[in-house]
């Protein structure tokens, strides 16, 4: 008869990141994460220009806090979280998301202990009202069956399960992109770090369906985070091909709104103007791999 199993539990450090706006949403975002079972967990909650010390409700005594005096922005201020929290997975989580089920967390360390060459899992996200998700949760060109997984080239980052390493590989989120395409930059350098990044369809995450639009510098910050995102990340000569075929899609999406298309090319301007940050461009090797596996970095 064989003994009890004595292997450790992995060990998640968790960062959940808000601005303070949503207090019952982050108490039950962190709740969520507290009754995850067959895991360890860690948690920091970030306030991004607020002190989550002073949260009403209070926060678990289990739960550590920093204050950033300024909001640094979503990308930023996660990056600010990681050094609070121990472990060799990392899992972020925002202030209006949370796990509808105890396992999450066990279920996606095995599916990383299990494939040490993933690096960065997205999971299924759904509505807790029973909203129908918008595509843009399925972070692939065909987007097909929500619950059906596959590598992936980008990722909705309100839950995002990675190894450290893999996020130290990566050298992290995109610190001055403050808002947009974060989650696209991360996955390309999980895949230029030789890893892959995947969309895990039988793991489920929670959020409200929210119009990204609602954001009044959403326009501009799209833009611009598209231009950076090549100047940074991409071989010169793949650089205007991915920015005019972005360029293309965005005249046609928003031809019938004049004014959205105008903050659009604000920002498109601004992203050749303005410092994006240091460059690291991917090496043509990782080109080849995103290509074979579906998805050429020039749309």
């Amino acid at each position: 008869m064989s003994g009890p199993d004595l292997s450790p539990v992995p060990r998640v450090g968790v960062v959940v990141l808000t601005q303070g706006r949503r207090p019952v949403e982050l108490a039950r975002g962190i709740r969520s994460v507290l009754d995850q079972a067959g895991v360890a967990v860690d948690v920091v909650c970030v306030g991004n220009g607020w002190d989550p010390a002073t949260a009403d409700p209070r926060l678990p005594d289990e739960v550590r806090t920093v204050h950033l005096p300024e909001n640094l922005g979503i990308p930023a201020g996660r990056n600010r979280g990681v050094p609070h929290v121990a472990g060799e997975v990392l899992f972020f989580l925002d202030d209006d998301a949370f796990l509808p089920g105890p396992t999450f967390l066990a279920d996606g360390c095995r599916l990383l202990a299990e494939h040490p060459d993933v690096g960065l899992v997205q999971p299924r996200v759904v509505d807790p009202t029973g909203s129908t998700a918008p595509r843009r949760w399925i972070p692939r060109i065909r987007k097909g069956d929500p619950a059906h997984s596959s590598n992936v080239f980008s990722c909705w980052e309100g839950a995002v399960l990675m190894p450290r390493s893999a996020f130290d590989a990566t050298g992290g989120w995109a610190d001055p992109f403050f808002y947009a395409h974060e989650g696209i930059e991360l996955a390309w350098r999980v895949w230029d770090s030789g890893r892959r990044a995947w969309y895990a369809g039988d793991l489920e995450a929670a959020h409200p369906v929210i119009d990204p639009a609602r954001h009044a510098y959403y326009y501009r910050l799209n833009a611009r985070n598209r231009v950076w995102l090549a100047r940074r990340n991409l071989p010169a000569l793949l650089v205007p091909l991915y920015v005019g075929s972005w360029t293309v899609i965005q005249v046609l999406r928003w031809a019938r709104h004049p004014k959205a298309l105008s903050a659009w090319f604000a920002g498109w301007r601004a992203g050749w103007r303005e410092d994006p940050g240091q460059r690291r461009p991917m090496s043509w090797r990782t080109v080849w791999r995103m290509t074979l596996a579906g998805r050429p970095p020039v749309v």
